[in-house]
C-alpha cells in the first residue's frame, strides 16, 4: 500500500502527486536475464510532496536492498580528484587528523579508502557482507551493520566525525538513521552529508531522474530541515559535482549551557533586596505586572517585601500577582497610598514610566529601573 504521509515530519502529502509514471523499472539493480523476462513487470511510481515540510518523496516501499550501498563501478579519476580535495579540506578545516571518523554506508570502501589517506582514524559501516569482506581484504576497518534506530550502538564509537554519501535518499526512516548517528558522536562532532540535488533536477527538468531506489528528492531547503530536525546545525550547504549533488557540512548540536542564569539571578536578587532594605516599613512598590515582572517577583521572593504592584492596564487592577499574591493597583495608588520608592519593571517601557513618575512626583518618590545588568537608580 502506498504511504500517505511524510516519512520525515508526519504531515500528509498534497492530494495530487507531483508526478505519476507508469511501467517503470522496479529497481535500478534488478536487471532481468533471459529466463526472468517473462516474470519481470514494471511498477507505477508516484512522486509526492509533503504539505508540511515540503519534502518530495516516493510513496512506495523501499527496494529490498536499500540497506546496502551498491555502486555499479569504481570511482572515476575525476571523482577521485574531487574527493581528495574535498576530504583534505574537511580534515584540515575541522582538525580531524588522528581523529576517529566513520562512513555510514561505505560500500566496498571506494570513498573510505580516499579518506584514509588524510591521517584520520577511519572506520566504515556497511550492511552487505560481501562488500565488508572486500573492505577487510583491502585492510579497511569496516564493520557489518545498519543503523536501524536511534538506540544503535556502533563499534568504536564515539566518533569525532562522520560522512554519508548518496545513501540517505535510499532510507525509509532517515530520522532514525540520523538520530542513531547523532548518538554515536562526540560533542561538537562534524559530518559531511551528500544527496542527489533535486533543485538541479527541477531547474533542468530532468524527468528521467526518478527510480524506486531513491525514496527522497532533497532540495537544499528540505535537506537543511531534515538535518536540523535531527540534531545537526548546518555549517554549509552547497551544490557540487556539476550541481548533481547537494553537499552539507554539519555540526552536532549540543544542549545549551545556561548555568550562569542562576548566578546572575542571585546577583540581581541581592541588589534588589539591598535596595529595598534602604526603605523602612514596606514602603517600596513595583511598577509593572507583565510576565517578566511577575517572574522576577516570584524568583526573588518579594512577597511581603513590597507594598503593591502598579500597572496602568485596567483589567489587571484589583487582581493579585500569581503565586506571590501581591495586590495590583492603578497608578492613582501612588497618591492615595504613597510609597518612598518605585522599582520600574516595565521592559521596553521602563524609561517612559520612570520619566512619568519623576515628572509627577519629583523627589517625593525615589525611582529605579530593573535593567538586564541589575538595578539602576534614576
Amino acid at each position: 500500500m502506498p504511504i500517505k504521509k511524510c516519512r520525515v515530519c508526519g504531515n500528509k502529502f498534497f492530494k495530487v502527486p507531483l508526478l505519476r509514471y507508469k511501467n517503470m523499472p522496479k529497481a535500478a539493480q534488478f536487471l532481468p536475464d533471459l529466463k526472468s523476462l517473462g516474470s519481470d513487470k514494471g511498477i507505477n511510481l508516484e512522486l509526492c510532496q509533503c504539505s508540511g515540510c515540503g519534502l518530495a518523496q516516493l510513496n512506495s516501499e523501499p527496494v529490498p536492498y536499500y540497506r546496502q550501498v551498491i555502486r555499479a563501478c569504481g570511482i572515476s579519476n575525476e571523482m577521485k580528484s574531487f574527493r581528495q580535495r574535498q576530504f583534505g579540506s574537511f580534515v584540515k578545516d575541522f582538525s580531524l587528523k588522528n581523529k576517529r571518523i566513520i562512513e555510514i554506508g561505505c560500500g566496498r570502501g571506494e570513498s573510505l579508502s580516499i579518506m584514509n589517506k588524510f591521517g584520520v582514524d577511519a572506520y566504515g559501516l556497511e550492511y552487505s557482507g560481501e562488500s565488508v569482506a572486500e573492505c577487510v581484504k583491502s585492510r579497511l576497518k569496516v564493520s557489518k551493520g545498519f543503523i536501524q534506530n536511534s538506540a544503535a550502538q556502533l563499534k568504536y564509537a564515539p566518533f569525532e566525525a562522520f560522512f554519508i554519501l548518496s545513501f540517505l535518499e535510499h532510507l525509509p526512516e532517515p530520522n532514525s538513521t540520523l538520530r542513531g548517528i547523532y548518538n554515536n558522536l562526540t560533542d561538537n562532532a562534524v559530518g559531511l552529508i551528500e544527496v542527489p540535488n533535486f533543485d538541479m533536477i527541477l531547474r533542468k527538468k530532468l524527468f528521467s531522474e526518478f527510480i524506486g531506489d531513491h525514496l527522497f528528492y532533497f532540495s537544499k531547503e528540505t535537506l537543511n530541515a531534515l538535518l536540523k530536525l535531527n540534531g545537526f546545525d548546518v555549517i554549509s550547504c552547497n551544490e557540487v559535482w556539476h550541481d548533481y549533488i547537494i553537499s552539507a557540512i554539519v555540526r552536532k548540536r549540543i544542549k545549551l549551557d545556561i548555568s550562569d542564569f542562576h548566578k546572575y539571578q542571585v546577583q540581581i536578587k541581592n541588589g534588589v533586596e539591598k535596595y529595598i532594605r534602604r526603605f523602612k516599613g514596606k514602603k517600596v512598590a513595583i511598577w509593572g505586572a507583565g510576565h517578566q515582572a511577575l517572574a522576577v517577583i516570584s524568583l526573588m521572593d518579594l512577597a511581603g517585601k513590597i507594598r503593591y504592584v502598579v500597572d496602568s492596564a485596567p483589567f489587571k487592577q484589583g487582581k493579585y500577582t500569581p503565586a506571590t499574591h501581591i495586590p495590583i493597583v492603578s497608578p492613582d495608588a501612588l497618591e492615595s497610598d504613597p510609597v518612598d520608592a518605585v522599582i520600574v519593571m516595565a521592559a521596553s517601557y521602563s524609561d517612559e514610566v520612570a520619566g512619568i513618575i519623576q515628572q509627577k512626583y519629583g523627589r517625593n518618590i525615589k525611582v529605579s529601573i530593573l535593567r538586564d545588568f541589575g538595578l539602576e537608580v534614576v
